[in-house]
């Protein structure tokens, strides 16, 4: 029997875009899927966020279908206080099985308290879990390549053990995202081969797909690749 919101959530369906979410998500069996386009979970978590039951609902973890995952980490990123924020998240993430949860999360509170997040994002980086992990790179990329950036948190994502494709994954995007963004110090983990051959090959070909990087800068890259 489905839940009340469950139930809601169904009303959402589409079954064509259920299916195309089973296959870009591998690993979750596809009678998990609903079949929710993000805009209009992106919408129905903003109304939901404002209802009484919204609260109740993220208490259970848990949840069975993938957009309830989806749904929770919407409403999380909607959580004013940062404290409560970060508390959630850390309920919600050991539960994160696949790279779409992950994310689509992305407080807006954490742009308002960078001293108390990168402390955290570094617990993050350092949790054996999967995900938790690729979402600490994930805010470190986001909220601190730009005017707070400062060379030694290279050394973050550089120390996270590979072997997990979704976190290699990561792992390149955060460094191709470097090179747009702060080449001069980035550029010598390329050079010097700092970085797994998987991760190295696949961050030069992220860079190079970029319209940040300049064609003098992606000739440069190819030169470099393992």
């Amino acid at each position: 029997m489905k839940t009340a919101v469950q139930k809601r959530l169904f009303h959402l369906r589409d079954e064509q875009y259920a299916a195309f979410q089973a296959k870009i998500t591998p690993g979750i069996p596809a009678e998990k899927f609903i079949g929710i386009r993000v805009p209009q979970l992106r919408k129905f978590a903003k109304e939901f966020f404002k209802e009484p039951e919204s609260k109740s609902f993220m208490v259970v973890l848990p949840h069975h279908y993938f957009e309830e995952n989806m749904l929770h980490g919407l409403l999380i990123e909607q959580i004013k206080d940062y404290r409560e924020c970060v508390a959630e998240l850390n309920k919600f993430l050991p539960i994160v099985d696949n790279w779409a949860v992950c994310d689509i999360v992305s407080p807006k509170i954490f742009a308002r308290h960078k001293q108390e997040l990168l402390p955290q994002i570094k617990e993050w980086t350092a949790s054996p879990k999967l995900y938790t992990c690729r979402f600490g790179l994930e805010m470190l990329m986001r909220h601190f390549l730009d005017e707070d950036f400062r060379a030694e948190y290279l050394k973050i994502p550089a120390s996270v053990p590979s072997g997990e494709y979704y976190l290699d994954m990561m792992v390149a995007w955060f460094f191709a995202t470097a090179l747009a963004k702060q080449w001069k110090v980035t550029v010598p983990y390329i050079e010097k081969n700092l970085l797994d051959k998987w991760i190295h090959n696949k961050t030069i070909q992220k860079a190079r797909e970029s319209y940040r990087i300049t064609a003098e800068q992606k000739t440069y890259l190819k030169s470099l690749k393992r």
